[in-house]
This record gives C-alpha cells, sequence and structure tokens, in this order.
C-alpha cells in the first residue's frame, strides 16, 4: 500500500484484509518490494472512473519481472478540505493534493476557491500530514475525512469531488503462481504489443477478442518508452484464461502479436457475468472439439 496511514489505498486494502500492512512511497517500490520478495502482495491503485487509468501503475506492471493480479478492490473515492484548526476558507491560499484528487476536484477548487493555488504530491494522507504540520506553507490539503481525522485537521469542506460517484480501482499483485479459479464473473488483464506499426495493426489485436465474443472492460495506449511512437496497448477483458474463449483470444494474440504480457486473471470486484454470446459459451466450444475429434475419428472427448 502507498504511505502513509490514511491513503485511499490503506481505506481500500482495509476493506479486503485485517492483515499487518506495510506502506511505501510509491507505486514503483510496492511494486519493486514485491518483485524482490520483500513483500508477498501489494495493493496499488490503477484505473479511476473519472481520470482512467494510474499510468504508475500500468507502466510499472507492463515492464521489469513478471507479476499477476489476483484480485481487486473497487472504492467509492470522496474529498473534503482539510485545514489546520482556527483556519477560515478565505485564509486557503495554498492547497496540496495528490493528481488524481485534484483533477476530480478542480471544478469546485475554481469555484470556491479562486484566489488559491495547488501543488500536487505523492499521496492525498501525506498531504493532510503535510498540512497538520505546524510550520507548513500549504494551508489546506484535499484528501479523505480519514486522513483529515487521522492528522487532527477540521474540514471546511466536505464531498467536494466534482463527480459523486467517483469510484478507484485497486488491485493486489504478486509473484507469477497458481491462478484463481475461474468463477464466472471473471476479469483477465494483459499488455499487447504490435508486432509492426502499419494500418490496422491495432485492429489485428482487437479481432482476436470480437471473433471470440470476448468484452473489453478498459483499453488503453501506452508509450513503450523504446521509441517515438511506439505504442502498446493495456487491455482488461472479461473472462478468466480457463475458459476456452479467453485461451483462444490469448493464443491468437501470441501469434499476432510481439509479445503479449499477461498480468492475471481474477475475480471482478461487482461480480458482474459477462453475457456470452450463442457459439461461445464453454458447452458450445466442447461441442465443436467432440465435432472435430468425431470427424477424425478419434474417441470423443467428454
Amino acid at each position: 500500500m502507498l504511505r502513509p496511514e490514511g491513503t485511499f489505498t490503506h481505506q481500500a486494502l482495509r476493506t479486503v484484509t485485517d492483515a499487518d500492512a506495510r506502506p511505501f512511497a510509491s507505486v514503483q517500490a510496492v511494486l519493486n518490494a514485491v518483485r524482490s520478495g520483500e513483500i508477498e502482495a501489494g495493493l496499488v491503485p490503477i484505473e479511476n472512473s473519472v481520470e482512467g487509468g494510474v499510468t504508475a501503475t500500468l507502466d510499472n506492471l507492463a515492464s521489469g519481472e513478471p507479476l499477476v493480479i489476483t484480485s481487486e478492490v473497487l472504492l467509492p473515492v470522496a474529498f473534503v478540505l482539510a485545514v489546520r484548526p482556527g483556519t477560515a476558507i478565505s485564509d486557503v491560499r495554498r492547497v496540496i493534493t495528490h493528481p488524481h484528487a485534484h483533477a476530480q476536484t478542480r471544478d469546485w477548487v475554481i469555484a470556491n476557491l479562486p484566489q488559491a493555488v495547488v501543488t500536487e504530491g505523492g499521496s492525498t494522507a501525506g498531504a493532510a500530514e503535510e498540512v497538520a504540520r505546524e510550520d507548513s506553507r500549504f494551508d489546506a490539503a484535499i484528501c479523505a475525512r480519514v486522513a483529515a481525522d487521522l492528522y487532527g485537521l477540521d474540514c471546511l469542506a466536505t464531498d467536494i469531488a466534482d463527480n459523486p460517484d467517483a469510484v478507484t480501482r485497486f488491485v493486489m499483485v504478486r509473484r507469477p503462481g497458481a491462478l484463481p479459479e475461474p468463477t464466472g464473473a471473471d476479469k483477465t488483464t494483459l499488455v499487447a504489443y504490435m508486432f509492426a506499426d502499419h494500418s490496422g495493426a491495432l485492429l489485428d489485436i482487437l479481432q482476436q477478442f470480437a471473433m471470440r465474443g470476448v468484452n473489453l472492460t478498459r483499453i488503453e495506449s501506452r508509450p513503450t518508452k523504446k521509441a517515438f511512437g511506439d505504442y502498446c496497448f493495456s487491455i482488461d477483458a472479461e473472462g478468466h484464461i480457463g475458459e476456452p474463449r479467453l485461451r483462444g483470444t490469448l493464443k491468437g494474440l501470441h501469434r499476432v502479436c510481439r509479445t503479449v504480457t499477461f498480468l492475471g486473471s481474477y475475480p471482478r470486484a461487482d461480480k458482474v457475468e459477462p453475457k456470452i454470446a450463442r457459439g461461445f459459451t464453454d458447452a458450445d466450444y466442447a461441442a465443436a472439439e467432440r465435432w472435430i475429434d468425431d470427424l477424425m475419428g478419434r474417441e470423443p472427448r467428454a
């Protein structure tokens, strides 16, 4: 998890486990600690319903030693304007917060703190911790209420998010090993690298999903950082690698892509089951295999 206590990541972690949590300063530090074996697993933010993907997580998962996602957490996000006791809203000139928190409260800040300058820092809880210092140069923090309470700050305003329905998605990441069993409501995350940049290169990738009836829940292009204009695609798809349609999709991607980085198949936090069209269910695939075996004179499969 990200430090200090009181971050949204800390809150998300507490919804799934009471185990001792070790805080780290950044997403990269968390993932490096998992890779080295320093910790067994790490929880990091990967996507926000307002701002989209968390690039620090997407890029660090796509590179370096392999890691896999084993579960996810969805956390509704609410922000407060936290100040040292005795501070009036007219006194607020300097505000500190996390970049994603700033993005999600920008309109409120413009409307209510037109005189304020916002500085982006490492975490919302870190912002609260900074403002709590008597010698801090910042007058207020945009953070979670739990962080304001933790550091003894007053809430001048609550529910200041521009979108009250904002949700942040977090993922639990571990070193490769046995994958969670299919539940019927699963998600698979991967990164697909084009074999070469050409007209229709993305279509080549998307066709592998479409021709097998696999729906995507997220797709984002990210620079590979190897050459200008060289991009890969970070993808979440409905389904589990243990299911024939996803297994076939991954095989197809392996054929048409330069590289495919598999980042895990795991239960969806919202437990939403995919709508699988006729011809793409496990039973349909099994029936097709039995038909082929019969044509070839083989003993039919169960």
